[in-house]
């Protein structure tokens, strides 16, 4: 028979205890209270409110970045009407132009800031092209003079980068017989130094950019005024798109038949060809309802693919447009440069000019990179103006009838 007997823990149990202590106090070194102190309490307390607060900062930056980014996109959005989205866009480029020029953006360098003010201006030229039948000859007259007259501020900077630019890309092209010529090293550090001061001087000369906020300014307050109609399609448009798509037509023949002033003849074509295509981005709707047929078998793979093709048309188009915008732009930069090394046969060696062997090398390079160019520019310009203005226009319809450009 098993009997209990009587232990030294028996004995020493007690119930008067703390119960967070052993019972006879009999704690290890090291062991603590396991209520913590009101000190560490009160920081982790802190710790966790400056958490939350930072959390909820962050996320509001991201809400506000979010929505400027929306309010800025340069094309329709899901369910947008096409007047509220033309002035959205309007109002979105001139902050863009305005912010360049106020030096907006801390770590924006100053070639960035102009090309990023140029090239919202350069949109903003476009859309008042497409909605210059609602805003009447004379309204229209005066808010493209003040863009025009923005962007001509700054085109001294422009076209000092784009020198330098060209000059490197040719000599990447080339680089045995371009790059271990000195006078090329010569003409570009020359090109070099009049960009690094072209864009400073745009930007800082007070007068000169004072006078563009100013009307662009203005300009914004007119444009939150717009009341542009909205009958529920592209009707208000239309006209305007044919004759934007026309005059890029007819710009292309002149080109093309040209043997004298071909340069200047391509590169006002090439002003059509952007605003052709930022007409097509401003008519492309972001998350647009984009219905496809249900039908099966191969009848109806074929009409699946016509519909595909047909709702997203506006967005070939702005693809197409911007790869010849970029090949007739190199062709105008070159023949910029070009003109340049020409300008340097009249100057002398100690200034920085290239000498004869350089100004031939270069110039036989340009003339050939400007043949190819402009071959491949009129054999894509044949395919995107491969329509007239009435058939280009209806097809913007069948793409928005297939919910491309609808409301939902």
């Amino acid at each position: 028979m098993m009997t209990t007997e009587r232990t030294a823990i028996r004995r020493r149990l007690a119930v008067r205890r703390t119960a967070h202590r052993p019972p006879w106090r009999g704690r290890k070194a090291g062991h603590g209270s396991i209520v913590a102190p009101l000190a560490a309490t009160l920081a982790a307390t802190l710790a966790l409110g400056v958490g939350v607060a930072l959390a909820r900062a962050e996320r509001e930056r991201r809400t506000a970045r979010d929505a400027r980014s929306r309010d800025r996109r340069f094309g329709l959005l899901a369910g947008e009407r096409l007047g509220v989205g033309l002035r959205r866009m309007a109002l979105g480029q001139l902050d863009v132009a305005i912010e360049s020029l106020e030096g907006r953006g801390s770590g924006s360098s100053p070639e960035k800031r102009v090309h990023e003010a140029r090239k919202a201006l350069k949109r903003l030229r476009a859309l008042l092209r497409l909605v210059q039948d609602e805003l009447g000859k004379q309204a229209y007259a005066r808010e493209a003079e003040v863009v025009r007259k923005a962007g001509r501020r700054l085109a001294r900077a422009r076209d000092a980068e784009v020198l330098l630019s060209t000059l490197d890309g040719l000599v990447r092209r080339h680089p045995r017989k371009l790059g271990s010529r000195r006078g090329v090293q010569r003409l570009r550090a020359r090109l070099q130094s009049e960009r690094d001061g072209a864009a400073e001087l745009a930007l800082a000369e007070s007068a000169t950019r004072a006078g563009a906020l100013d009307e662009l300014r203005a300009l914004r307050s007119r444009v939150v005024a717009w009341e542009l109609a909205d009958p529920g399609g592209l009707e208000p448009v239309e006209a305007a798109l044919e004759r934007l798509y026309g005059t890029g037509r007819r710009r292309m023949r002149r080109a093309t038949r040209a043997t004298r002033a071909r340069a200047r003849k391509l590169h006002e074509w090439r002003k059509r060809v952007k605003d052709l295509r930022y007409a097509a981005e401003m008519l492309e709707r972001d998350g647009g309802d984009r219905r496809r047929p249900r039908d099966r078998g191969k009848a109806g793979k074929r009409r699946r693919k016509r519909a595909s093709g047909k709702a997203e048309f506006l967005g070939t188009v702005a693809r197409r447009a911007d790869d010849l915008g970029e090949l007739l732009g190199e062709e105008h930069d070159l023949s910029v440069l070009a003109e340049r090394v020409r300008a340097e046969a009249r100057a002398t060696r100690a200034s920085g000019a290239p000498g004869s062997g350089s100004r031939k090398a270069l110039l036989r390079r340009i003339a050939r990179r400007r043949r190819r160019l402009r071959k491949r520019a009129l054999r894509d310009g044949r395919r995107l103006y491969g329509r007239t203005p009435a058939k280009f226009v209806r097809r913007v319809r069948s793409a928005a009838a297939l919910g491309a450009l609808s409301r939902r």
